[in-house]
């Protein structure tokens, strides 16, 4: 779960929250940029050792230490993405003819990006105290690389002349970071490549999104046909150029082959298209949610050009559906709150369904506010679970306590399969040491109160369940569950007993 502007505002308030609905890690992006001394300068700063953590001005790694400290505290993991934009020092400069409209993200220096890698892997490998401190600070173990590399917004130039820039960029970004982690005790952590865009365009640019189908086979040194570039095409992407460079490819960038996992940002199309409505036939290189089993296949064939039987599991790592309300600033139709939650929990089973993939995601918690001329009506990106003045949206519930029937209608004496998750089981298990348990409620169509039809023991320590339930009549079910009497950090103002969102069903 991601809300970077309030976990590192408010870890401690923020990160209750996270915990009592079930979030088991908290993604942060950790800007260079920010971290960084000088960061608007052309000219590094003098006498400064990058690999050091003491070196960087103690103040910009304090609310990434706080937030560290309150993960630990509630048993939530941190991952850490390391991320631009960049210094301006540690960018080039585009060449004449080349219009960039962000020059933190313009090339930004491998080397220099590794050096920092190192900083950030040093400081929280578990020994290290900063000054002041008298104790250190935790371990993190949980790393992602660069934050969509294929979206021109993060990283530039994606496309000149034709020629995919931006995939031999993060190539060699990955492979500083992965020998960093490695240098600096982080070898055995869970280390992911990838944090692709799910869309693009087929002529990006400069600064627009490339396909991600595209950049992953430019990133690889294929064509669209899996063959090994040679050449031209080959050296004009930074790729070996001979039979006898390839051989020494896998080696080269180990990331690339050995990494834990692969993480993709699965949203749907326009972010207000059905969970199972495929990419336009138009589209091929896509990647979002209905498209990982192709994000997969392309992912084999890459990996087994080199002779490598890599399979990588996949992590969605960024997730969530924009709605309306809170107004966007852009002339852009989203859905309503109601029917932002239904699609959440139809994802969570498509998601479920993919024995590949291997985390859930939600991106934010709040949704993101707009200007502030007009930070009560709109937003900049409004996929949070609460609106921008704290009010929970239906998506709330719907993420707490997931709810979805793949089918809703029966015939009478014919049973429906009930899917659904307990989020916060593991949490909650931790704290009463006991296995929790889900009632599946029904309310007649013809109204009236709810009765529990059924009750699920959570087996999988996720806290998904899977039962068969027959109902009545028609009406509407409800998950119903109740936080147990110890369950620590439970924000004030919360029921000890929450419900899903309404499904309605059909019995003829």
């Amino acid at each position: 779960m991601q809300d970077d502007a309030h976990v590192l505002v408010d870890p401690t308030g923020t990160l209750d929250v996270f915990r009592s609905l079930g979030a088991t890690d908290v993604r942060i992006f950790m800007s260079w940029h920010g971290i960084a001394p000088d960061p608007d300068s052309r000219t590094p700063p003098s006498a400064f050792d990058a690999t050091n953590p003491a070196d960087y001005p103690a103040a910009n790694w304090a609310p990434y230490d706080a937030a560290v400290r309150a993960a630990a505290a509630r048993g939530i993991g941190v991952y850490f993405v390391l991320t631009g934009e960049a210094p301006l020092w540690a960018t080039s400069t585009p060449a004449p003819g080349i219009t960039t409209l962000n020059p933190y993200v313009y090339e930004p220096s491998a080397s220099q990006f590794g050096d920092f890698v190192k900083a950030v892997g040093t400081r929280y490998d578990g020994s290290y105290t900063p000054s002041g401190s008298s104790s250190p600070l935790p371990k993190v173990g949980f790393w992602g690389i660069w934050n969509e590399p294929n979206y021109g917004y993060d990283l530039q130039p994606q496309v000149i002349d034709g020629v995919e820039i931006a995939p031999g960029t993060y190539r060699a970004l990955l492979d500083e970071a992965w020998s960093a982690l490695h240098r600096t005790g982080h070898g055995d952590d869970t280390i992911l490549i990838g944090e692709t865009a799910p869309r693009g365009a087929d002529d990006p640019g400069v600064g627009n999104g490339t396909v991600p189908l595209r950049f992953l086979r430019a990133l690889y040194c294929v064509n669209s046909s899996f063959q090994e570039l040679r050449g031209s095409a080959a050296s004009a992407r930074g790729c070996p150029t001979t039979p006898a460079g390839s051989r020494g490819f896998r080696a080269a960038n180990p990331a690339l082959f050995e990494a834990t996992g692969f993480a993709d940002h699965p949203y749907p199309l326009g972010q207000v298209s059905r969970p199972n409505l495929p990419a336009p036939a138009n589209e091929p290189d896509y990647a979002g949610l209905t498209d990982l089993p192709k994000l997969e296949q392309t992912l084999d064939r890459l990996t087994a050009t080199y002779g490598s039987r890599t399979k990588f599991p996949i992590y969605n790592t960024e997730f969530g559906y924009q709605t309306d309300p809170p107004k966007s600033q852009c002339d852009c139709v989203f859905l309503s709150p109601a029917t932002a939650a239904y699609y959440l929990n139809w994802s969570e089973y498509i998601m479920w369904s993919d024995p590949r993939l291997r985390s859930d995601a939600q991106y934010l918690l709040y949704d993101a506010p707009g200007p502030p001329s007009h930070v009560a009506s709109e937003s900049t990106f409004s996929s949070g679970l609460m609106f921008l003045g704290g009010t929970a949206k239906a998506d709330y519930a719907a993420f707490r306590l997931p709810i979805y029937l793949p089918i809703t209608a029966t015939a009478r004496g014919h049973p429906l399969e009930v899917w659904g998750e307990v989020r916060p089981d593991a949490s909650a298990r931790h704290d009463s040491g006991s296995a929790q348990q889900v009632k599946i409620q029904f309310q007649s169509a013809s109204g009236g109160a709810w009765t529990t039809l059924d009750t699920a023991t959570i087996t999988s320590p996720a806290g998904f369940f899977e039962v068969p339930v027959q109902f009545p009549s028609s009406g509407s079910v409800r998950l119903s569950w109740s936080y147990p009497s110890r369950f620590a950090f439970l924000p004030a103002g919360t029921s000890p007993t929450v419900t899903s969102r309404n499904q309605t069903v059909k019995v003829s």
